[in-house]
């Protein structure tokens, strides 16, 4: 499994100032969560595939799937699906939530605004109740509410994935439990990554660094710039000629058309 999560970490290398050091700094932190012994390494960790939310990431067994919904910043109930696992103490998720939907149930339940009252309505720019703004704010909302648990947030940084833009925390909570979470925006759906570990255990890098995302044919895409959802897409790195280190779906195959 080491192995697994080397190579991760050799394929998302620094590509900007500082980067070296952080992802250094987390690769010692799974180097010393391979020297722990018992249960939490009884398996190794699984390869996940869901070409529904088209993403990727590590999993300690199959994930449970479930249905929710995410209330955005602006009051729109948008669609979710929360992917987790719990492994004794230690629980794992990610969290796709599809603001491709936050036009529409906005601009209907701006219809109901009274007349006038932009506060409701939105202003020039910002869409129909404020729809525009509610989607390019998704990150930095996401990663509000995780500032707003009963916890001490430790570390608050941007991050990349993939060369997709994102936020990541850490958090020490009441029972000394500690949580690291991620947060990421592509082609306008989030997905929230959190891990939460028992007092004294290193941060399960080899998950929060694991996620990745699916191109339209189930291969495992990376940008050759740094992706921004909301702006136009960079090139894509052509992963046909780049066939390591990387999770595709089941049945994903290499060849054909590639943004």
């Amino acid at each position: 499994m080491l192995t697994i999560a080397s190579s991760l970490y050799i394929d998302k290398l620094p590509l900007a100032d500082g980067e070296t050091n952080m992802r250094l700094t987390r690769l010692i932190s799974i180097i010393l969560m391979f020297s722990i012994s018992g249960p939490l390494f009884a398996q190794e960790w699984m390869e996940f595939a869901s070409r529904e939310d088209r993403f990727t990431c590590l999993f300690p067994e199959q994930p449970k799937v479930t249905d929710a919904t995410y209330r955005s910043e602006y009051g729109a109930d948008l669609p979710a699906r929360v992917y987790s696992v719990t492994q004794g103490q230690s629980r794992y998720s990610v969290t796709v939530v599809d603001y491709n939907q936050v036009q529409p149930i906005l601009t209907e339940k701006a219809k109901s605004c009274p007349a006038g009252d932009v506060v409701c309505k939105g202003v020039g720019g910002s869409g129909e109740g404020w729809w525009k703004v509610d989607r390019r704010a998704a990150l930095v909302y996401a990663s509000w509410k995780f500032m707003q648990r009963d916890a001490k947030v430790t570390q608050y940084q941007w991050n990349f994935l993939e060369l997709v833009e994102g936020h990541q925390l850490s958090l020490t909570n009441a029972d000394k439990s500690r949580t690291f979470a991620a947060v990421y925006m592509h082609e306008n759906k989030l997905y929230m990554m959190e891990s939460t570990v028992p007092p004294g255990y290193p941060e399960p890098s080899w998950f929060s660094q694991s996620l990745g995302f699916l191109d339209e044919r189930g291969i495992a895409l990376r940008y050759q710039e740094i992706y921004v959802n909301g702006f136009p897409a960079p090139p894509r790195v052509n992963r046909d000629l780049q066939r390591g280190n990387r999770i595709d779906a089941p049945g994903a195959t290499p060849g054909g058309q590639q943004r």
